[in-house]
């Protein structure tokens, strides 16, 4: 609540309370950051911890497929058709990934819905209801859904894009695992995004177990049977053309000088008008002056 935008509406809280009481912080994670805001709130606080700092839950298993951002639905879609997918938390980093993510995936026949700021309190709340009955499988979220959400035996949470901050990813997963039950938490982590994948593994002392995206090549389709003539032609029946010389005959054979017939003396000149085309003819007007 100190680090989401939270810290106007806490501050109006605490005002109307009175300054002798007894304030109590609970927290899965605890940044330097955090510690410093909660001492403006709180006087002489005794921090008691009752799992390792910023430690996972240790019946969560983790994984990381290390995909291409174009591939990531494609993978996704692969996620959600698996057994163990009867009802997924899918994190997003952006509210317009998670409204476009959902309704691609209703287009494909999933019943998925999304959540984010951009929904009213009574918006989220139905969706929440929605997802908690099992009338919607697929809960696109963004991280205003990472922290509170009590669900019990939720068996998988997906981090579509893994968070820039670390701490963040220790809430996402701590949706599912909980109350002793046990969780699978995958993220998928594009090349721009495994220096994030580093910081998270740095907090948590853990190095999550990656596994390469096993899906089908770009482009690739089953080809059809060919039919009529080039049907036999692609069982092997038929057979092939010969093939052309690679030189003709003719223009090997040595040059040999034809016989040629007497030449014809040409015709001699003369100045004898020809006679055979007449004359045009002229037509003239002849006047005679007076005077």
């Amino acid at each position: 609540m100190l680090d989401m935008g939270f810290m106007p509406a806490l501050k109006r809280i605490l005002a109307l309370l009175p300054r002798q009481r007894q304030s109590l912080m609970f927290s899965a994670t605890f940044s330097n950051e955090i510690k410093k805001l909660s001492e403006d709130f709180m006087n002489y606080p005794t921090l008691i911890e009752v799992a390792r700092s910023n430690a996972s839950a240790e019946n969560i298993t983790q994984k990381v497929y290390l995909v291409e951002q174009t591939d990531k639905h494609q993978l996704l879609a692969q996620l959600l058709r698996g057994d163990d997918a009867k009802q997924v938390i899918v994190f997003t980093k952006t509210k317009l990934t998670a409204s476009r993510l959902a309704k691609q995936l209703q287009r494909e026949g999933v019943s998925a819905d999304a959540i984010h700021g951009d929904k009213t309190q009574l918006e989220r709340m139905q969706a929440l209801d929605a997802f908690k009955q099992g009338k919607v499988a697929v809960l696109i979220a963004t991280d205003v859904a990472a922290r509170g959400l009590d669900i019990d035996h939720l068996p998988m949470v997906i981090n579509y894009e893994i968070p820039h901050a670390a701490e963040d990813y220790v809430h996402r997963i701590g949706r599912t695992g909980r109350a002793g039950a046990s969780g699978t938490a995958i993220s998928l982590v594009s090349p721009e995004e495994e220096r994030y994948l580093a910081d998270i593994e740095k907090l948590i002392k853990t190095e999550i177990k990656k596994e390469k995206a096993n899906l089908p090549a770009h482009g690739t389709r089953p080809q059809r049977e060919p039919r009529g003539e080039h049907a036999e032609h692609s069982r092997g029946y038929h057979t092939p053309a010969p093939k052309k010389p690679a030189h003709d005959p003719w223009f090997d054979k040595p040059y040999v000088p034809s016989i040629s017939a007497p030449a014809v003396e040409p015709a001699k000149k003369t100045h004898e008008p020809v006679t055979g085309k007449p004359k045009p003819q002229i037509p003239a007007l002849f006047m005679k002056r007076q005077g």
